[in-house]
């Protein structure tokens, strides 16, 4: 059996005073936005790096960039910066107010929410990405809640939700492929069992949407607006992600063809192609630093020990197959929570999670299934996520205001728990 190295406790130390500071001072004022997110982390960075003496400070520097140049922390900063250029073109080009007209005309009122939701489940899916997914249909989402009666934390937090779902089920998703490779178990038959436990949830999640959204007003005696040429960046994007073509060229894709259609119907010169381009990029710049921060804090937490402590702890309370599987669900959990990437709390806690399920006889379709569920869970409610970091940046409001509605994660999170608990789904050998 895989051993691992002695943790530390006091390595979370950094962790907790992020997480003090950001929602404390919220809580005391009153107001979330007063503690902005990037100061928070820059206190808590610095904080690490005065931690352990017994490492030199040009060492501590040295882990700290490793961990944020971490190839998951970079391809979403490239995401980011790529998604601001795709969402302010768009924008400028008028493709934005096109499209959230052309859905308040077309979908009946009570499922415009509804109607998002499965959207984004359907691009997440097929994307692989839930950074990707949020990325480019949030700005959808913000519009629509602009337009009706709908919170706008709500919409927002519909498309986390919906980004969320894709991230766990997709062949293509980063987050699923480490959860075969670390179980060693075959990607279909992962889908099979993971579909059977969390649908319900998404079935329940878009009963709980229709009916919170059932009296929403739209002013029908309005007429909206929209033009479908500039809604086609949106449907390249979409049917690209549905062929599963890279998230990266999916966006630059949709950039360029918005480019092109905003300089032919006179939106804008090239030059105003040129400043939208850069609005867009200097407009994620804060949302990339801040991955970039939080990837070089895991690093050193990583580094000190603390990972190592969470995962130790974890081990040692797993007494029976229930409570392997249990056991699996609070490593990841506990990774995610500290990481805020469930692609890297899967690849730490796979290994362990794989010696666990083999002592304990745990269907390695589950465990790995356990793993995507319980890391898609927490990665669209922690308000320092990626994901609902990008969400809340494009709607202007703070990420805490998103949990309350955050209705799929927290079901995700609720059939992992009732799968564990019922022992569901009843599995054959493969």
């Amino acid at each position: 059996m895989e051993k691992i190295k002695k943790g530390n406790a006091w390595a979370l130390l950094p962790l907790l005073l992020f997480v003090i500071l950001f929602l404390g001072v919220g809580i005391v004022t009153g107001d979330f936005t007063n503690m902005p997110l990037n100061v928070a982390i820059t206190i808590t960075v610095i904080v690490a790096l005065l931690m352990n003496r017994k490492e030199s400070f040009a060492k501590k520097v040295e882990v700290f960039t490793k961990g944020a140049g971490h190839s998951n922390i970079i391809l979403m900063m490239l995401i980011f910066i790529l998604a601001g250029a795709f969402s302010t073109t768009v924008e400028k080009m008028g493709g934005v107010s096109s499209t959230v007209n052309l859905g308040l005309s077309l979908i009946p009122q009570n499922l415009i929410i509804v109607g998002l939701f499965v959207t984004c489940m359907f691009v997440s899916i097929s994307m692989g990405t839930s950074v990707g997914t949020v990325a480019a249909i949030a700005p959808v989402g913000f519009g629509f809640a602009q337009a009706t009666d709908v919170p706008t934390a709500l919409a927002m937090a519909t498309v986390v939700g919906g980004a969320m779902f894709g991230d766990n089920l997709s062949m293509i998703s980063d987050t699923t492929i480490a959860a075969v490779r670390t179980q060693k178990t075959k990607m279909g038959d992962k889908f099979r069992v993971n579909f059977k436990i969390v649908f319900p949830g998404a079935i329940l999640t878009i009963l709980i949407l229709f009916f919170l959204t059932n009296g929403i007003s739209i002013d029908r005696s309005k007429h909206y607006d929209f033009n479908l040429i500039k809604v086609i960046p949106y449907l390249l994007v979409l049917i690209l992600a549905l062929i599963g073509i890279n998230v990266i060229i999916v966006l630059i894709g949709g950039t360029a063809l918005a480019g092109i259609i905003g300089l032919i119907d006179g939106s804008f010169d090239w030059k105003g192609l040129l400043s939208a381009i850069s609005k867009g990029i200097i407009g994620m710049e804060d949302i990339a630093m801040i991955a970039l921060l939080i990837g070089g804090l895991v690093g050193i937490i990583q580094h000190n020990g603390g990972i190592d402590w969470l995962l130790q702890f974890v081990r040692s309370k797993v007494k029976s197959k229930r409570g392997a599987e249990l056991g699996i669900a609070s490593l990841v959990s506990a990774a995610d929570i500290s990481t805020a990437n469930n692609t890297i709390s899967i690849i730490m806690a796979g290994p362990l999670a794989k010696n666990i399920a083999d002592e304990y006889d745990v269907d390695p379709r589950k465990s790995a299934s356990i793993l995507d569920i319980f890391g898609g869970c927490f990665q669209g409610l922690l308000p320092y996520s990626p994901q609902v970091i990008s969400a809340a940046g494009v709607a202007g409001i703070s990420p805490f205001l998103m949990l309350p509605y955050s209705i799929y994660p927290i079901l995700l999170g609720v059939c992992g728990l009732v799968a564990i608990i019922f022992r569901v789904p009843r599995l054959k050998n493969s």
